[in-house]
């Protein structure tokens, strides 16, 4: 069966909307889990190339900002702008179009566990308007290399480790050339060396002029490898400073 991932294949090629410096831009906005107000006065950009931690405990709202970036939550109330998308103008048939432009790292994966790796990153490509063979042979392989998983295409998803299937999930989030990734804790998963392997490679790919948005609880990646931090705390979004000391026992 295929599952929630699948909302982004409901596309065909199109050109880019966007021009503006910042892929995010979030002004007195309102985000809303159901009908449950879960953070108010929220105001942050994210820039082209830009890598960015979002943390706090679970249920503060991280997964529901995430949510409404990608437009699986609307917005209600202020203004945000993604990838040159008004959200709060936003037509339902202009949400696959949105979504084309944003690349979904899940931390459980959500393979399609009856198909090779291959076949997994065929079908999107399929689904979201490639019709010739030959390319999506090119853009598999290269996607695949990008990762370094070139010789992994025929293996079944069982086949492969917990780190191994997350940089599948990489690379499809990759296929349409993104500019920007959404990573919700991708590295929940994991062990403490792989975890620092996909660190490393979402740092990557944020030095190739995509942004990156990355919620985690991994505090041990945080400190090691520091970022712009923004925080849900007590229904607001607010920045951590630079050399501010951040308490990790109360974001568990």
């Amino acid at each position: 069966m295929i599952n929630t991932y699948f909302w982004v294949l409901l596309i065909v090629n199109t050109s880019s909307p966007m021009s503006e410096e910042f892929v995010i831009q979030f002004e007195n906005a309102s985000i809303f889990q159901d009908d449950h107000l879960v953070l108010t006065g929220v105001n942050f950009t994210l820039s082209r190339g830009e890598f960015v931690y979002l943390i706090g405990t679970v249920g503060s709202g991280k997964s529901s900002l995430i949510k409404t970036i990608n437009a699986e939550v609307p917005l209600k109330t202020g203004t945000a702008t993604v990838v040159g998308f008004s959200l709060e103008n936003l037509k339902q048939g202009q949400v696959p179009y949105l979504r084309r432009k944003l690349g979904i790292v899940f931390q459980d994966f959500q393979l399609l566990t009856d198909r090779t790796v291959y076949d997994n990153l065929y079908f999107v490509l399929h689904a979201t308007g490639w019709k010739d063979k030959n390319a999506m042979d090119e853009r598999i392989k290269q996607v695949l290399g990008k990762v370094g998983l070139e010789n992994k295409g025929f293996k079944m998803p069982h086949q492969l480790s917990g780190g191994e299937q997350q940089r599948v999930v990489i690379a499809r989030a990759l296929l349409n050339d993104p500019e920007v990734i959404l990573a919700d804790e991708p590295t929940g998963n994991l062990d403490p060396d792989t975890s620092e392997t996909i660190m490393a490679l979402l740092k990557e790919i944020s030095c190739s002029d995509r942004a990156v948005l990355m919620a985690t609880h991994n505090y041990t990646l945080l400190k090691k490898y520091p970022a712009r931090t923004l925080k849900c705390d007590d229904s607001k979004l607010v920045q951590i400073e630079d050399n501010t000391e951040i308490d990790f026992t109360m974001l568990e």
